[in-house]
């Protein structure tokens, strides 16, 4: 049985590792240690799974905006995600997904933007997030990049660029 929780000091060691054997570098294992030293870092959506006292898999689902004509619209960038490459494949990943969006929508986030996988991210209703009106800030295939309103029609009508903070670009 694999609980999500949010992370916790002790976890972040685990926490590196997952994200440096899971990706084959640093970057985002440094990306985390980097956004958890932001002003806007939510705490309890940096989450991590865990089996038998071991943590598993993490994911951190940053602030990012939407800039439009008008203002800025706040939305969140479920990355990075990473599982251990022993226990990949067996649901952990998806199980952090799941309970994080539910988590973003207990705390009344509105948007997620994820560059991702294209056929793993729509079973979690992520859907073309061009075809929603919204613009990437570096190259990226239409098919990587997505949105999932969390609040049913926040994104009707809205044109913008995706604004990542600038951590991000050193990825």
């Amino acid at each position: 049985m694999i609980t999500v929780q949010p992370e916790k000091k002790e976890d972040y060691t685990a926490i590196y590792e997952i994200n440096r054997l899971g990706f084959g570098r640093e970057s985002e294992a440094n990306l985390v240690k980097s956004l958890r030293k932001r002003a806007d870092f939510i705490r309890e959506l940096s989450l991590v799974a865990v089996k038998d006292r071991k943590v598993l898999g993490h994911i951190l689902f940053g602030p990012i905006g939407i800039q439009t004509n008008k203002n800025i619209l706040p939305a969140l960038a479920p990355a990075p995600m990473a599982v251990h490459p022993e226990f990949q494949n067996r649901g952990s990943g998806s199980e952090l997904l799941r309970q994080g969006l539910e988590r973003c929508r207990n705390l009344e986030q509105k948007v997620v933007v994820v560059v991702g996988h294209p056929a793993y991210y729509p079973r979690f209703a992520f859907t073309s997030a061009r075809a929603k009106g919204l613009e990437s800030p570096f190259p990226v295939p239409d098919e990587a990049f997505m949105a999932l309103e969390l609040a049913p029609g926040v994104l009707s009508n809205v044109q913008g660029m995706v604004t990542y903070p600038p951590e991000f670009f050193d990825v």
